[in-house]
């Protein structure tokens, strides 16, 4: 695939990803305040989300169940890690707002930069505009003038973003190799395998369900299944870093589904913090997307095993130009 064609199918496949993302902390609130204890709300979402994928694959696209063993231990590691970052997600998302929630974990592009420069990706100095447009809106988001935050809250939704944006360079490399679909399942499975023993084991038991975390729920799942597809196939097409980046749509979804569906509220400088972040997603339009790298990192161990074959200086193998 060209790198004009992966842009021009990769950018508007990661923008969708962080639209769908960004109804997770609604879904996951209302849920909540139904009476579904945090953990069981992941657990659910996750396993469910999960499930349906492993039908549709094994229903109508059977050879997406195939990776290579390499690859497979890295989806079992990013999903482990992912699967406790919605575990510390879902636990701070009790304590504050969901807008705020959103903001604050959509600071995870700083972190997937850092994690991609030391797996050996440069990125572009617009690139790097935008990451420092992210700084002062945390500052603002924080603002002790604006709305009371619990820094409990705040501190578990900044780990959340922090293990989120660990999990997408690790998957990043699987995908140079992978279907979009195969990492998106294994991970899934790996993040189930996390978050429903968390479930079981830290939950406190809920003797009826609540009907009125039914809907919310359904919603969390689709929800989950449609932005794990979307976020993915987009770190396949145009890399990590600019997934991150688009995805800071979902800030401005969660926020306006917050105002609009639970009634709450941000102050002004909070409100320029979100303008902030938004300013950073809009500028994609200039930024030089540059394709994912293959160089030597941190990460180069996830290499399929045919380049262990390879002479030292020997080019990689042309990446895969089809799913």
């Amino acid at each position: 695939m060209s790198t004009a064609a992966g842009n021009r199918k990769g950018v508007p496949v990661a923008l969708v990803s962080g639209l769908l993302l960004g109804m997770t902390p609604i879904f996951g609130k209302q849920a909540i305040q139904a009476g579904l204890p945090p953990m069981a709300v992941v657990a659910a979402r996750t396993a469910g989300a999960a499930l349906l994928l492993l039908l549709v694959i094994v229903l109508f696209r059977r050879r997406f169940l195939y990776i290579y063993p390499v690859g497979l231990v890295g989806c079992l590691i990013a999903g482990g890690i992912n699967g406790a970052g919605s575990l510390l997600f879902y636990a701070g998302l009790a304590r504050i707002d969901a807008g705020l929630a959103q903001l604050l974990y959509s600071l995870y592009p700083i972190f997937v930069a850092f994690l991609l420069f030391l797996d050996g990706h440069q990125h572009s100095r617009l690139t790097v505009l935008r990451l420092l447009l992210s700084l002062p809106a945390v500052l603002l988001l924080l603002d002790p003038r604006g709305a009371r935050v619990d820094m409990l809250g705040a501190g578990l939704m900044v780990g959340a973003g922090f293990l989120y944006a660990l999990h997408i360079p690790i998957n990043q490399r699987v995908l140079y190799e992978a279907p979009a679909p195969t990492v998106t399942l294994y991970t899934l499975i790996a993040m189930t395998a996390v978050v429903v023993p968390a479930h079981l084991l830290l939950s406190p038991p809920i003797p009826a369900f609540p009907p009125g975390a039914a809907l919310p729920l359904l919603g969390l799942t689709g929800v989950t299944f449609l932005s794990r597809l979307a976020l993915f196939l987009g770190v396949k097409t145009i890399g990590g870093m600019q997934t991150a980046l688009l995805g800071m749509a979902e800030l401005l979804v969660a926020v306006g589904l917050a105002h609009l569906w639970l009634g709450e509220s941000l102050s002004t400088n909070q409100w320029l913090g979100a303008l902030l972040l938004a300013l950073a997603l809009l500028l994609v339009g200039r930024d030089r997307i540059r394709p994912p790298r293959r160089g030597r990192g941190w990460l180069y161990w996830l290499r399929p095993p045919v380049l262990h074959g390879l002479t030292q200086g020997t080019a990689e193998p042309a990446r895969p130009t089809a799913d």
